[in-house]
This record gives structure tokens, sequence and C-alpha cells, in this order.
């Protein structure tokens, strides 16, 4: 100064914050100029390796508030909009696990903390003491970025699985920042080298991008605009900074930006492809699900399928071993062949409810369980099963007790076979696990009004209990209970579960009382619509001792030599009764054309002509139209909906299902 005297100033990222000679993010220095003043500036400065750009830039007061303001406002937008982009992505990541957006929200940090470093707000706010990470900070986070970059560019462009040699490329350069990072942190001497390194990787990994792009173009993979746009003004915005470090082009303000102005279109170009990504993504989502729909019903479709044949595969060898033994067992004189024609009689009807029951659950899953409506003597029924029931009690040693009301005088109206599988599936439970002691079936009825009527079933036993915790879930399917049941006793374990579906399809409700050691309560209350019981005596299905059908002439269309045999077995007992046998559709057509038939009884699976192609052409007049209105009976062993319900819609006129019951079929 003009007094002679000197005065010394000390700024710069490596000195204390609070030792600056002017505390702020910049190299400032606080000049006082007199009026005519003649001053001389001697600047010393010295660095670690970081490329030095000093412009001398002289301020007045009022300008460099001013000029403090403006850049303060477009840094706070420029942090805040890295700020969101990183933390919508992250959140992005954690909701689709899609590593693409792990990797461009970790970018986007990095670059936010590069900025932050050379900015110079690092010194200010996390290392205002300076120190070995304050003169490092730059260094450690472009290497972090440089990584960052690479990583999210190979993973949204897929090159591992486009090119194995690029990825060898970003493999061995990922090494060289690892490298890089360790001689930066560890060997001081080669800090100042290590500055030059991180530009050229820098331009290194531009490059990779760059190439990548183009070669996925060349081998026109698909790959998104944004992203390409996005990449082509990171590699101008850091071209120009990098270039500026190393000293190539004049230190401007712009140049200065260069990075952050290159990253903030980046970020807008990038931010629009990983949209592009996550709609792809909601693409690839909506058609996997489609996909998997498809599958699904197909799954649906053979599972139906599979049922269908098993059904019929396990019930037309039932069919023949069910009426055998019947015949067996009325014909022979032997108690003790009669008894263990009894033993083969009760473990086929065994088997038979496990086949209906594996059907019916099939048909819930499905929503395809229908009810039939048609009146019925509810009394009689359960009076029967009441029979059935006290035979296999007495067989296991049990008592059984059975408590009836004198006379119920109205005829329900439901079904009645689903009303007997409910309290069969009961019965049957009570005396499975019942050791010693009795069970009991205890019916009570009471008439609402003029047409409906309340039925209440009581089925307890003196067996095994269930434990309190097990009772919430004893109607599930396939639950933990049934599961250990069904190892311990046999079964299916999905008795409960239908019963409670058959007692809710027609509006009842079964609750459960039990204690373990000391045995269980069901209770069912069901209401009926009710009808008055005609004075004609209603059908009965029993066998007479003489069957004569009058001279009436049946075909036969079956193709298993088995059923063939059990139908044989049946109608020879009959009177003036003729029979005619064919093996296929085709056969049975020829047959109608050469006889007079009076009623068909057709099976369903057959080779040549199945018995819906035969049934089809006979209603449309391909053996002569006085056979088009002609009584044809399905006699098959598919029980599923399904096949009831096309058996009507082709013009069947009834279904009868395998195992044959004769009283049934006369």
């Amino acid at each position: 100064m003009n007094s002679g005297s000197i005065v010394k100033e000390i700024s710069g990222d490596g000195i204390a914050y609070k030792d600056r000679s002017h505390p702020n993010r910049r190299s400032l220095f606080d000049l006082k100029i007199q009026p005519k003043a003649n001053l001389k500036l001697v600047l010393h400065v010295k660095s670690d390796g970081e490329v030095l750009k000093l412009p001398l830039v002289l301020y007045s007061a009022d300008g460099f508030v001013e000029m403090n303001s403006m850049e303060q406002f477009l840094f706070g937008i420029f942090y805040g909009i890295l700020s969101i982009v990183a933390i919508i992505y992250l959140f992005f990541f954690f909701a689709l696990k899609e590593s693409t957006f792990l990797y461009y929200s970790l970018y986007v940090i990095s670059v936010g903390l590069l900025q932050f470093a050379l900015d110079g707000f690092f010194y200010q706010y996390v290392t205002p003491g300076g120190g070995w990470f304050s003169n490092h900070a730059v260094l450690f986070f472009a290497i972090i970025g440089a990584f960052l970059s690479g990583k999210y560019s190979e993973v949204f462009l897929n090159i591992k699985k486009h090119s194995k040699v690029l990825f060898k490329l970003f493999n061995m350069s990922y090494v060289s920042l690892l490298v890089l990072l360790f001689f930066s942190a560890l060997v001081p001497a080669a800090l100042p080298y290590c500055y030059k390194i991180v530009n050229l990787l820098v331009l290194v990994f531009l490059l990779l991008i760059i190439f990548s792009i183009i070669y996925l173009y060349v081998k026109k993979k698909p790959i998104d605009t944004f992203f390409t746009i996005g990449i082509f003004f990171l590699i101008v915005g850091f071209g120009v900074f990098i270039l500026n470090n190393l000293g190539f082009i004049e230190n401007t303000f712009t140049t200065q930006n260069s990075s952050k102005i290159g990253t903030g279109l980046e970020l807008i170009f990038l931010s629009l492809s990983m949209s592009n990504l996550i709609r792809n993504l909601k693409n690839e989502k909506n058609e996997l699900n489609r996909l998997a729909l498809i599958r699904s019903e197909e799954m649906n479709d053979l599972k139906s399928y599979f049922l269908s044949n098993i059904s019929h595969e396990l019930r037309t060898p039932l069919n023949a071993i069910m009426n055998l033994i019947d015949s067996i067992s009325t014909e022979v004189e032997d108690v003790k062949i009669k008894d263990n024609c009894k033993v083969i009689k009760y473990s086929s009807q065994s088997l038979l409810s496990s086949v209906n029951d594996i059907l019916d659950f099939s048909k819930i899953e499905k929503n395809e369980l229908t009810l039939d409506k048609a009146p019925f003597d509810p009394l009689k029924l359960l009076e029967e099963i009441e029979i059935s029931a006290e035979i296999r009690a007495k067989e296991k040693g049990l008592e059984f007790r059975f408590e009836k009301p004198n006379a119920i005088l109205v005829q329900f109206v439901g079904d009645e076979m689903r009303l007997s599988q409910i309290v069969n599936n009961l019965i049957n439970n009570a005396i499975k696990f019942t050791s010693t002691g009795y069970v009991s079936f205890k019916i009570a009825s009471e008439q609402l009004t003029a047409n409906k009527a309340a039925l209440q079933l009581i089925i307890s036993d003196s067996g095994m209990g269930i434990a309190e915790e097990k009772i919430v879930s004893i109607f599930d399917s396939f639950s933990q209970n049934s599961i250990n049941n069904t190892r311990k006793f046999g079964g299916l374990g999905l008795g409960l579960f239908i019963v409670k579906t058959l007692v809710e399809l027609q509006g009842g409700r079964i609750s459960v009382e039990s204690e373990v050691g000391k045995g269980t309560t069901f209770k069912i209350d069901m209401e009926f619509e009710t009808v008055e019981v005609k004075k004609a005596a209603p059908v009965d299905l029993d066998m007479p001792d003489v069957c004569d059908l009058g001279g009436k002439t049946l075909l036969v269309v079956e193709d298993n030599a088995i059923n063939q045999m059990v139908i044989k077995m049946i109608t020879k007992k009959w009177l003036n009764t003729t029979v005619f046998y064919a093996l296929n559709g085709q056969e049975g057509l020829n047959t109608l054309k050469e006889h007079h038939i009076d009623l068909v009884l057709m099976d369903l699976q057959m080779p040549i002509m199945d018995g819906y192609e035969a049934t089809i052409a006979i209603r449309n007049g391909l053996v002569g139209s006085k056979y088009s209105t002609i009584p044809i009976i399905a006699v098959t062993a598919d029980v599923m909906e399904g096949t009831k319900l096309r058996t009507k819609e082709i013009g069947m006129n009834n279904y009868l299902s395998k195992p044959i019951k004769k009283e049934i079929l006369f």
C-alpha cells in the first residue's frame, strides 16, 4: 500500500474454514483500495495435483452479493432436482427390485456429491476443519461417479447379454478405478497424478458408453432414444469440463459449470428414459400376467380333463366290482362269502366316496357345484342313512343312538343326494374318530310357515375330540388337523370342507363343539321349501320281484367289455327285454338302421365315434327321422358338471353315472 506496509491474506481448500482470511466457500480476498492508490498484488498458489483455474475477478461489494445470490438460487434448483431424482428412483428400486433404478439413484447422488465438492460446499459444511478427507473428496467422488455412470449404463443397456467383449472392457475399467482409488488413498506421492488419470478414465467410460450405444444400434438391438440424448449431453458437459481442467480451453463461468449444465440436461433425458423403463416393466408385467392367466386357464382345462379321465377310469372298474359283488352276494348261500362280499362292497363304496370328494372339490374350486331341486321324503332318507350307519358302528363295537320325530308330514324340496352326502360324511367321521363309546344321530324338524320347514341335525360322538385352536380351521381344505388325521386314519382331508360348502350352498349353518378326549358335536340348521305329500304313492325305486320292460328293445353303446358285462348281468334277469350292444358310436348308428330300438344307453368316451357325435347324428336324423326323438340316456363314469351340461345341450334325455345301480337303471 502507499504506506509501504504489507498485508497477507490466505485461503484455500486445504486450510481450516476458520483460518481463512475471508470465510467463504470460494478463495476470496477482501481488497480495500483507496482513491488514487497504487497497489502491488502478488498471488502465490499451490496444488496437490488438482488443476488450478483461478481467474482474477474484481467485484464491488454489491456486485458480489448480487452474483452470489443468483448463483445460490441456480445451485439450489440444481441440487434440489438431484435430491428429488435420487430419492424417487431409490423408491422405485425398493418397489420394483430392479437394479437399474438403484444404480441410477446412486449415480445421481455421486454426481451431486462431486458438484458439491467442486463448488466448495463440501469444505464449508462437511469438512470445515480441512484435513485428509477434505483434500481427497473431489477425487473420491469423481472415481465413484465414474464407476456408477459406467455400471448404470452397462446394466441399463444390458451389455452382459448383448456383448461379452464390451462387458469385459467395462469390468476392466472398474478394476482400473479400484486401483486408482487404492493409490489415491494410500500413496500420497501418487495424488498429483491421480487427478489427471481420473479425468482420462472418465473419458474412457464415456467412450465405452458411446461405443456401446453405436454397437447396439448397428446390431439393431432396442435402445431408448432418451438415454442416447442424455448421454450426449453428459459427454458434452463433462468433455468441456475435463478439457477445462486439463487447461485446453479458456476458463469461464460456462466452462467452469459445463458439468452442471451437461448433468442437468442428462438427468432430464435419463429420467425420461427411466420412465420408459418403468412403462416397459409395467407392460412386461402385464404381458406376464396375461400369459400366466392363459397358462392358468390351460391348467384348469387340463385339470378338468384329468379329473374327467380319472373319474372315468376309476368308476369303470368300480362299476364292475360293485355290481358283480352285489350279484354274487345275492346268489350265494355261504355266510363267509357273503361277509367277504360285504367287505369288498364297503371298500368299493369308500373308494367311490373318495373319488366323489375329489370331483366335488374341483367343482367347488371352479364354482361349478350346483344343486338339484326336487321333492323328497327327508325322514325316509335319514332313516336309510341310520340303518347303514348303525351297521358300521356295530362292526367297530360302538353304540349307535338315533333320535327322530314321529313323522314329517310334508316333503322337502331340495337336493336329496347332497343332504345324504352331508350326513354320511359327518357320521362316517364320527365313527372313524371314535374308538370306544357311542355315536349319536339326532333329527329335529319344525314347520315354520305353510311352505317352509326347519331341519336340525345333530351328530355327536365320544371320540378323540378336536383341540380348541384347530376348531377355527377344521372346515378348511387340507387343514393341518386334516393332514394329521389323514396320516393316522386315512381319507383325503376334504370331507368337512365339502360338508360346510354344501350346507352353505343350501342356505344352512354348521357349527362344532368339541373337547379333546371327550368327543365332538356337529350341529346343522337348514331350511327347506315344503310341498304337501301327494296321495298317490311315490315311485318306489326298490327292485321289484319281477322286472318286466314289456317287450322293449334297448341299444347299449359301450366300448368297455366289463361295463357291457355289468349291463348284461343286470338285464339278463329282466323279462320281455331285448338288448343290442355296440362298441362305439358308429356301430350304434348301424344298429339303429338295422333294428327297431326303443331306447339308447350311450357311453360318452369311445373310439372311432364318441357318444356326443353319435347323439348329434341321431338328433340330426342321419339314421332316420323316426329316431330323431328316441330317448337317449348318457351312461358314463364322467360326473363333471360340464359333461352333464353338454349332454343336455346336444339333446340327451337323461344322465346316469357309473357305478350303475340296478334299481335306478330299471
